[in-house]
């Protein structure tokens, strides 16, 4: 500390109407708006401060991002305020880069008060992409409903925001830096962590390090690839797989964090994850990986390009949890997935003999599941597994687990999947998104939809499509009744179940800014294993026709298909 103190000032403002984050504390918009529009960052930030118990103030608050466009700025803005604010202590990764795994750890290991991510997730950055805050939450995971209702009421009468303009701190140098500022008491200090160190050491307690190492770097080497998408993990992806468990160098692809993740949509599927895609299909590789921007999602492919959906993932690294020394140490208690997710885990939990728990999308429900020691493992279908280790879905976590699975059993990833199927049954799945769409259009579209599969006389009704028929046995509107607190989550999307087990989700998602998306599911099960080398879309197009017939998402919205299919 050298000079005067800093000044801590206090800027009138206006409110914003649309500052409500989505669920789990988080608010995405155009980089645009955050940019351009006077206040609109610091509104939102003085928000969540704002919501924190005054009890906390001096406490410790830990704050990352994923690299994107505006990340620099905006964190400078946040380390401003909070020392306006009265936070006592910053934990910061190098240059600003934590994954939202990372920062779930940092929380829980330093018990923090929580946590401020900048970041959009999977959606595209650069001066035209999107930008994000999402706030986390004391156990390491995203703000609760009540949290993020009050952080929006904040919003809305706000008039003023504490901000010292003056601060300056060096993003690039590890260690702590303090500053005296005017009317406090003690020094507000800042800590410049490096971003891989306290994860790792988590992820050391959990793994047989030894045995994923002899897989990659061993006699009969399994050849990895793995994209970083440009996104937050290139630095995890060097320094574990590569630095710590023997991965060549040239395993890793995209490892340099970049503002506009290189012109590319960092979401890792096969619409957008190509350039892994092309790399597995030429067979000169054994297991391929990718992960979003905050890495937090994953996606896994075999050697040929063979992939591993979201939901069998899931229910695969749910049978094979033995594998794991964390597992073996504190056993299983329970597992989680969102409604739309595949009923294959289901099937696996039925076997284990333990419950599980169908949560609306979003993993702060799962966050109270676990927190209350109900539940081991959860999963959603758009690429996020975690366990009870964080309070995050955790991408790089499920390349491990996949990994000591792998070395376990000795098998190819398309063997181990084929195994499952075996055993198990295959879940035929996929997902339908119209991305974009005019918020008004979307709201009757599901309107009208309810109003049609909720009725009673829907039940029972047939469908014909080909030499297909399905008939109706259950609708309804999903509702959640939390197991832990009683707390009542309702319209989280409609569901149709067919007496066959098949199901048909629609459900209503605004996490991508202020445009709308609509998302169709598609579940078909086969038992009969000469029926599991079919293509899905084959399988589920009678299905996807019934759904198109019944929404006419077509027709009242103009689109002549879906966005993306994954």
């Amino acid at each position: 500390m050298e000079g005067s103190p800093i000044p801590v000032l206090t800027v009138p403002t206006a409110p914003y109407e649309d500052q409500r984050p989505t669920g789990g504390g988080g608010l995405r918009r155009p980089t645009g708006l955050f940019e351009g529009q006077r206040n609109y960052l610091p509104n939102f930030i003085q928000s969540v401060l704002s919501s924190i118990d005054l009890r906390d103030r001096g406490c410790t608050m830990v704050v990352g991002s994923d690299g994107r466009y505006f990340s620099r700025t905006a964190t400078e803005i946040v380390v401003q305020m909070a020392a306006a604010n009265g936070i006592g202590r910053l934990i910061i990764g190098q240059n600003g880069i934590l994954s939202t795994p990372a920062v779930s750890c940092i929380i829980r290991k330093i018990k923090a008060a929580g946590g401020i991510i900048l970041t959009a997730s999977h959606c595209p950055g650069g001066p035209g992409g999107e930008f994000g805050v999402k706030f986390n939450v004391a156990n390491g995971g995203p703000a609760p409903d009540v949290v993020s209702d009050k952080i929006y009421q904040i919003s809305k009468t706000i008039e003023e925001y504490a901000i010292c303009p003056d601060l300056r701190i060096d993003l690039s140098r590890l260690g702590r830096q303090e500053f005296d500022l005017e009317n406090k008491f003690k020094p507000f200090r800042v800590e410049i962590v490096d971003p891989v160190d306290i994860y790792l050491n988590l992820l050391r307690t959990i793994f047989d390090f030894n045995a994923i190492k002899s897989l990659l770097a061993g006699p009969g080497q399994l050849k990895i690839r793995v994209d970083a998408m440009h996104g937050v993990m290139g630095p995890y992806v060097r320094k574990v797989l590569c630095d710590e468990l023997g991965a060549p160098a040239n395993s890793a692809i995209n490892c340099v964090p970049l503002e506009d993740f290189g012109g590319q949509h960092p979401d890792p599927n096969l619409t957008y994850a190509t350039t892994l895609l092309e790399a597995m299909k030429g067979g000169e590789y054994g297991f391929g990986a990718a992960f979003d921007a905050d890495g937090d999602r994953y996606m896994i492919l075999g050697q040929n390009g063979f992939f591993v959906s979201p939901s069998d993932s899931l229910a695969i690294i749910a049978a094979n949890l033995s594998c794991i020394p964390y597992f073996r140490q504190m056993g299983v208690r329970g597992f989680g997935r969102s409604m739309p997710t595949s009923t294959a885990l289901d099937r696996v939990a039925k076997s284990m003999k333990v419950p599980v728990y169908e949560t609306p999308a979003g993993w702060r429900f799962f966050s109270n599941l676990m927190d209350s020691g109900r539940c081991s493992l959860c999963g959603e279908e758009s690429f996020g597994t975690g366990s009870d280790h964080l309070r995050e879905k955790d991408g790089l976590w499920a390349v491990l687990v996949w990994l000591s699975i792998i070395a376990a059993r000795k098998q190819s990833v398309e063997e181990i999947v084929r195994d499952h199927w075996a055993k198990f049954g295959r879940h035929y799945y996929c997902r339908f998104d119209y991305e974009g769409l005019e918020p008004k259009a979307t709201y009757y579209i599901m309107r009208d939809l309810e109003a049609l599969v909720t009725d009673k006389s829907f039940i029972g009704q047939q469908f014909a499509v080909g030499s297909h028929v399905y008939s109706v046995a259950k609708t309804d509107s999903f509702e959640y009744v939390d197991p832990v607190d009683g707390t009542v989550t309702k319209k989280q999307g409609l569901r149709i179940i067919f007496s066959d087990a098949s199901r048909l989700i629609f459900r209503l998602s605004s996490s991508s800014g202020m445009r709308a998306t609509i998302r169709l599911y598609a579940e078909s099960y086969e038992r009969d294993p000469s029926g599991h080398d079919q293509e899905p879309q084959a399988v589920l197009s009678p299905l996807i026709a019934i759904a198109l017939k019944i929404s006419q998402i077509h027709e009242r919205t103009g689109r002549r298909g879906p966005t993306v299919i994954t």
